[in-house]
This record gives structure tokens, sequence and C-alpha cells, in this order.
């Protein structure tokens, strides 16, 4: 489009593309000149205008280990203000904030409009949504994923996915002595168990063939994008979208990539429905969510139902399938290089396998080629088990920040005060890192913190592990994601012995999902089967 075609407004926010980016290149010189001296300054700086930009910037390539250092040297909290270009931003992970903002307060602090446009990807969906649309999603989705129905469902079809997908595959790679990228595997098998649960249908990512996934290297941009635009002024990546460069002109083709996948997946689904069944009526062995809401008469009656059933089913798949890959790939990751804690799994685990293995002796051909697989009833109870998957989780959280916006101003109990309009930045990663929050031991890798002296499970409040995040927005799937995480990872370290490749360098992608940048590169060896005495 022409200069002389452009309105004012827009013709701003190039001014302020070009004003943010002279500052950059300012700030990014300085950095390297600084870097030359070797000299290295993380403590939070309020500059002239500019804020505490320059030390963001100075550690984009390590952004959040480079804010965790600056809530360390602040005392949980700082406020980023760069004014020319209308960005102000208070960041935490100070654990009574917490609990004000997303409990206390709670009305007082809305995802807010900016968020909805950065997480455009979702729609009107529940994550994107506040006040009463929001209380009414939550209500409905909380109705129909509480039924008994629906949790059996969930243990029956975690289970299958992995005796039928995850250990055959991990077999075939154990068996062809080949290192396999595991965090991709793992967000395979995740897609292909979200995709079950929400549209009853299995895309088969996991195929030994590991054929190429669209949608999934299309998520993968768009939730880069999503994290990228948290770190600039909203007139800088707005301005971007709108002139098509950059991410996000990457985005845009994602989002045709992702959209039209879950729109296939309910075309898909509606038509099967119309083969298989005659109604939805009690008798009907109706299972996955989908299927729950087309069958729900408030939702299908409404004047918005494709766009509410659309939205939804975008919201729990994105939310499924990153987020559990995410947690089992560093839960690997943290367990494969920690051999005590991992023999302290198996010591838990070896009861039951044990009398597994008793039960399969003696037949002509055992189940799963000799492999063990527990049920939810039999893991839904470990201990060990369960406190190692909250410390990974504690560490490496799947959602690494949240995102809030002030409706009005307020004075947060660490004293600080916060404008109306101002934007909340919550790091849970750096909350797992702070000595003030959870010890001296912080950054180690120990999950006898969750277990009390006389051998149960330690309570820890929600505002201090976050990674179901807190208050009345906790995650309404933190259960079905439990089930699925202990079947799944019960299985994979029983059978398989998990060693990550000398020299992987294994660090966070910037992305609103805790992904691993390079992967998580892996050799897989099978167990020798043991029986307990």
């Amino acid at each position: 489009m022409a200069i002389s075609n452009m309105n004012l407004f827009d013709l701003f926010f190039v001014l302020q593309l070009l004003l943010s980016a002279v500052c950059v290149l300012v700030i990014c010189y300085r950095y390297h000149r600084l870097k030359s001296m070797k000299k290295c300054s993380l403590g939070v700086v309020q500059w002239p205008i500019v804020g505490v930009l320059p030390a963001i910037v100075a550690n984009m390539h390590r952004l959040l280990d480079g804010v965790t250092v600056l809530l360390a040297t602040s005392q949980l909290n700082f406020q980023c203000r760069f004014w020319l270009a209308g960005f102000r931003f208070f960041v935490t992970c100070d654990p009574d904030n917490v609990r004000h903002i997303f409990t206390s307060n709670f009305d007082n602090y809305p995802k807010g409009e900016v968020f909805a446009e950065m997480f455009d990807v979702l729609g009107g969906g529940i994550f994107n949504t506040d006040g009463e649309r929001w209380r009414r999603q939550r209500n409905k989705a909380q109705m129909l994923m509480t039924t008994p129905r629906f949790r059996a469902f969930v243990a029956r079809s975690s289970l299958d996915k992995v005796e039928k997908g995850l250990l055959p595959f991990l077999a075939h790679v154990a068996d062809a002595g080949k290192t396999c990228d595991l965090q991709d595997v793992l967000t395979r098998w995740s897609l292909d168990a979200t995709c079950h649960l929400v549209f009853g249908v299995d895309p088969g990512c996991l195929d030994v063939g590991l054929p190429e996934v669209p949608f999934a290297r299309a998520m993968d941009d768009v939730l880069r994008t999503i994290f990228l635009r948290h770190t600039m002024p909203v007139s800088c990546w707005k301005t971007m979208r709108w002139l098509g460069i950059g991410h996000e002109k990457r985005n845009a083709a994602a989002r045709r990539t992702v959209e039209s996948f879950v729109a296939s997946a309910i075309a898909k689904h509606r038509a099967d429905d119309g083969k298989s069944r005659q109604g939805c009526g009690d008798k009907q062995p109706i299972a996955d969510l989908l299927s729950s809401f087309l069958c729900d008469d408030e939702i299908a009656g409404s004047a918005d139902a494709d766009v509410y059933i659309r939205d939804m089913a975008m919201n729990l798949l994105v939310a499924g399938r990153d987020t559990t890959s995410s947690a089992l790939s560093w839960f690997f990751y943290l367990v494969s290089t920690n051999p005590r804690v991992e023999q302290k799994l198996l010591q838990e685990l070896a009861p039951i396998a044990s009398r597994k293995l008793q039960l399969q002796q003696g037949r002509l051909f055992p189940s799963n080629g000799g492999m063990v697989t527990f049920d939810a009833s039999e893991v839904r109870n470990l201990l060990y088990l369960h406190a190692a998957l909250c410390e990974a989780m504690r560490l490496y959280p799947p959602v690494p920040l949240e995102h809030k916006a002030a409706v009005a101003g307020d004075v947060l109990p660490s004293g600080h005060e916060v404008s109306a309009g101002d934007k909340v930045l919550v790091f849970y990663y750096s909350m797992g890192r702070m000595k003030r929050v959870w010890g001296k031991d912080c950054r180690e890798f120990r999950p006898e913190r969750w277990i009390t002296e006389d051998g149960k499970l330690r309570y820890v409040p929600s505002n201090k592990f976050v990674a179901f995040n807190s208050g009345p927005r906790t995650c309404l799937g933190k259960e079905m994601a439990l089930v699925q995480m202990k079947v799944t990872a019960a299985a994979m370290a029983w059978n398989f012995a998990v060693e990550v490749v000398p020299g992987h360098v294994v660090e966070p992608r910037l992305s609103v999902i805790l992904h691993m940048k390079n992967g998580l590169l892996v050799r897989v060896k099978r167990r020798e089967p043991v029986m307990n005495s």
C-alpha cells in the first residue's frame, strides 16, 4: 500500500516502529561493546525513556534465564516502561503478588484485549475470554470434562495410545540402535492422543515412518510468534502484521494451516457421526469432547454454535498437545540425567510390574511383546512418580509465563503500584529458580521436596507451584493431564532406558510453550525384565 493511501493512525504506527528499531540498534551496539570489554551487568537499571528495555534486549538470546536473573536481582519484581511506544509492563514471580493477581483481586486482572489479539489463533475460546463469556465456557467445559464417562475414556484412551503407539515406536528405535528426537516423538504421541480425546480420531503422527505433520510445524510457528509479541511494543508487532513482514508473515501462513486442520477434523467428525449415530441419547457411546459439544442442546442450539465449537476445539487441542509433550520431554531429560531419581522411580514401579510379569508367564503370546504397561488406577497414587512430575514442572513449567492486564490502578503486596492499562507478566519459569521461594537448592531436581517426613504428598499452594495456573482459572484439564503423564511416564521408564546423546545441547526455545530449542536427542535401550523377589 502506498504511503499516500495510509491514514494518520497507520503512519504513526510505522514511525513508532522506525523509532523503536533505532533504539534497539543503539542498545545492541552498546551491549556488544560492553560484551567485548568482558563486562556483564544484569542488574535492573532504569534508563531514561527506554526503562529496562536495554537489559531485556541484551538477554534476548536467553530471555527466560535473563529475566530470571533480572527478577533475582530486583526482589522478584521489576517494571518495564518505554513510554514512546506505550510499552508498560510489570514483571513478577512473587507468590504473594500471584495470589493477589490470580485470586484476591481476580476481576481487576483479566486477560484483556491485547492478550486476545496476541493469541488470536485461539479465537473466542476459553483461554482468550474474560468475564461472563469465560464463566459460561468454563462451566460448560467443566461439566463435560468431569463426567465419569469422559474420565473413563481418558484413562482408556491414554493406555491405548501408550500400548499401540508409543511403546512399539520406541521398541523399533531401540532395536534399530538409532538415536531419536524424544521431544518430537512425544509431541507426535501427544497430538495423536489429544486428537483422540478431542475429536475421537487418531491422525497417526507416530507411525514408524514419522510422516510429515504440517499442523505440528505450523503450530510451532504460531507459538513462537505469540512469544515474540510479548517482547515488543504492541504497535510494533501490529505494524509487522499489517505490513505482512518478518515472523508475522510466517505466522499468517501457519494460522491458515492450523485452522484448516481443525476445520477438517470437525467436518470429518460430523460426517462420521451422521453415518454411525441416530442421535445423542444417553445410550449412545459419546466419549470424546467434540461429541459432547455437538450433542449438548445448549451449545448446538446457539446462534454461534459452529464458531463456539471450532474455538473450543482449537483451545483444547493446543493445550493438550503442547503442554503434555513439553512436561514429559523435560521430565525424561531430568530423569535420564539423575540416575538416583531414576532408580527410585523403578523401585516404586517394581511391585506392580512384578505382578504383571508373573501373570504374563506361561502365556504363549505375552501381551505387548513382554513389555509392561500401567493403567490409571495403578499409577494414580504412586507418590514418587507424582513428586518427580511436579518437580520437573516446577523447574520447567509447560507454560513459562502468563499475561494479564490491569483494569484499574492497584497496589500489590510487594508494595509496587500498577496503573490502569499496565500489562502484567508473571514468569512461572523464574519462580521455580528463586531461592526466596524454593530455598537454596531451588535449581536442583529433587522430587523429595514434595514428600513429607511421614511419607505423604506435601501440600504446595498453587500461587507457588503455578504449572497448572492458579485461582479461578486453574487448569480444567489438570487431572486429565496428570493421568496421561503418569500412564506414559511409568510405561516408558519401566521398559526403556533413555540416554541423552553426549554433547547434545538442551535449552529452552523462545515460545509460549516451553519446548526445547534443539529437541531432545537420545538413545533408547530396552530394559531387562526385573522380577521382584
